[in-house]
């Protein structure tokens, strides 16, 4: 679910419901962190940084801890970003090599309804503008909720690189529907993508100002996934292989 909405050079691992990933064992120092949580926030924390080791070990990077940092964004191992997301019955952690991509976000959610009054509290005008819209077209989709794990992933992609709080109402985002395939059954996973105009002064990557995320997201099997993802410049990224080659 979450590869189909990142660039090849991004590992993804998930883990759906009962898949045996609830007894993943935790490092010392993640076990102290659940000395007083119950047994489904354990599960939760203990699944994804499963997920998030069986990534590290397909970019070819040793296991590690996964302890949180300010604001509870997750700290990986030098040379890598990543994220990682959790919702009753899915996990899911997606890394990257440095040199490859500034920053990554991601986030899962069940495909329903915000509560009541909550979508007032995260949408700007045009935003609610633009989800009526959608409503019209595509209503078989919780755009309300879309657009809540949209911010999620923004979120995740920005902290990384300012180490500041983003509020809901800093970033304007742009959601887009793309086109149904020919002979595609009614199933099929409704997929799009979205832009972050950012609100307020944006991160600088590899000297560049950066003042929009750009994002995709798909509706499939009772969940909906957004991800974002924050590109190197090409020279940059360049630079950043050949000093890891030349170190090897």
């Amino acid at each position: 679910m979450m590869e189909e909405l990142l660039p090849e050079s991004v590992v993804a691992v998930e883990s759906h419901g009962d898949d045996g990933t609830e007894a993943a064992p935790l490092y010392p120092e993640e076990q102290a962190l659940l000395t007083r949580a119950v047994a489904k926030r354990r599960r939760e924390f203990a699944t994804v940084r499963l997920c998030a080791r069986r990534a590290m070990e397909k970019l070819g990077v040793p296991p590690a801890p996964v302890l949180p940092g300010e604001r509870g964004a997750p700290q990986w191992p030098a040379g890598l970003v990543g994220s990682m997301t959790h919702c009753d019955g899915f996990s899911a952690a997606a890394l990257a090599r440095a040199a490859d991509l500034a920053s990554l976000g991601i986030d899962a959610e069940p495909h329903q309804s915000l509560p009541a009054g909550v979508l007032d509290t995260i949408a700007l005008p045009a935003e609610s503008a633009g989800l009526a819209r959608l409503r019209a077209r595509t209503p078989a989709v919780h755009w309300d909720r879309l657009l809540f794990s949209a911010k999620e992933s923004v979120y995740k992609a920005w902290f990384p690189l300012t180490g500041e709080w983003l509020d809901f109402s800093e970033a304007d985002i742009d959601i887009s529907v793309a086109p149904t395939p020919p002979g595609a059954t009614p199933s099929a996973a409704l997929t799009g993508r979205f832009r972050a105009r950012l609100l307020v002064p944006g991160p600088v990557v590899d000297g560049r100002p950066v003042a929009s995320f750009d994002g995709r997201w798909t509706v499939k099997g009772g969940l909906l996934a957004t991800a974002v993802t924050v590109p190197r410049t090409p020279a940059r990224s360049r630079t950043l292989k050949d000093a890891i080659r030349k170190g090897s």
